[in-house]
């Protein structure tokens, strides 16, 4: 698989979702027939000829340097992480990544941690394992499923994330998009996407727009069938090794509500 459709896709629509004024070019009122930013408009912002740039989005040239790179970043006002899923794209790898690697320590690990919730995933949210707390606080993400699946499609998980639900589903999503990075048509990352965009109106109503999220840490609140409203704070631990695996984090702040709540649920076995 060659770059030039991803890289074409993702620079289009990057491309429509900004406005004229908003990378300070008149907005042609009703003479603009098109979603966004034209070519043209992208090309000269960049500093490129608007020919490169077509041939860029069609897939005929699939070897642009860093330096015409960073230009479209500029133009096209990416992110730092959209930045760098943009220059995954110029180059694809023909097969999946490291195998999956032994986590047989890593469980010790997290089933050590009786008042943490966690959940070893791959880059494709696969749960690979989970500890005791995890699997009473969010069941549906069990081992062997897949996180972002029940996200997406288990009705008690939208339920228990509540007004969450909308934008963590975007991110999720987002994060995806990221996570697979210079691989999006490779087998798992097919199965996945097929799965969801088959199942899911949520997903197909958010991959479309390319977004791309990198994970980081913060607060989710959720309501939990038995203790209430908990206030949960996650983080991430990228896994040194192969299989670009994650254990991600959910536990409370000292002496709060959701401390308490956590430790009743863990003393429930």
């Amino acid at each position: 698989m060659t770059a030039g459709r991803p890289l074409g896709e993702y620079l289009r629509a990057r491309r429509e979702l900004i406005r004229p004024e908003d990378a300070g070019l008149p907005d042609g009122g009703a003479r603009r027939r098109v979603a966004g930013l034209r070519r043209s408009e992208v090309a000269m912002l960049a500093g490129i000829s608007t020919e490169y740039y077509v041939k860029l989005e069609q897939g005929r040239e699939i070897h642009p340097t860093d330096q015409v790179l960073e230009a479209l970043s500029r133009a096209l006002q990416l992110d730092a992480t959209a930045r760098s899923y943009l220059a995954s794209l110029v180059h694809l790898p023909q097969h999946e990544t490291a195998p999956r690697r032994e986590l047989g320590h890593i469980r010790w690990l997290i089933d050590g941690w009786p008042l943490t919730a966690a959940i070893v995933h791959d880059r494709y949210n696969d749960v690979l394992a989970t500890n005791a707390l995890m699997r009473a606080l969010i069941p549906a993400y069990r081992e062997g499923s897949n996180s972002l699946a029940a996200l997406l499609l288990d009705p008690e998980v939208r339920e228990l994330y509540g007004e969450e639900w909308e934008g963590l589903t975007a991110r999720s999503v987002a994060l995806l998009r990221a996570n697979s990075g210079p691989q999006p048509y490779l087998v798992r990352t097919q199965q996945l996407i097929a799965q969801l965009t088959r199942e899911s109106p949520r997903f197909r109503e958010v991959w479309p727009r390319n977004d791309v999220h990198g994970a980081g840490d913060g607060v989710h609140r959720i309501t939990h069938p038995r203790m209430g409203t908990l206030a949960l704070r996650f983080a991430r631990l990228p896994l040194i090794g192969p299989g670009e695996h994650s254990i991600f984090l959910y536990y409370a702040e000292p002496g709060t509500p959701t401390a308490a709540a956590l430790a009743a649920l863990a003393a429930e076995g």
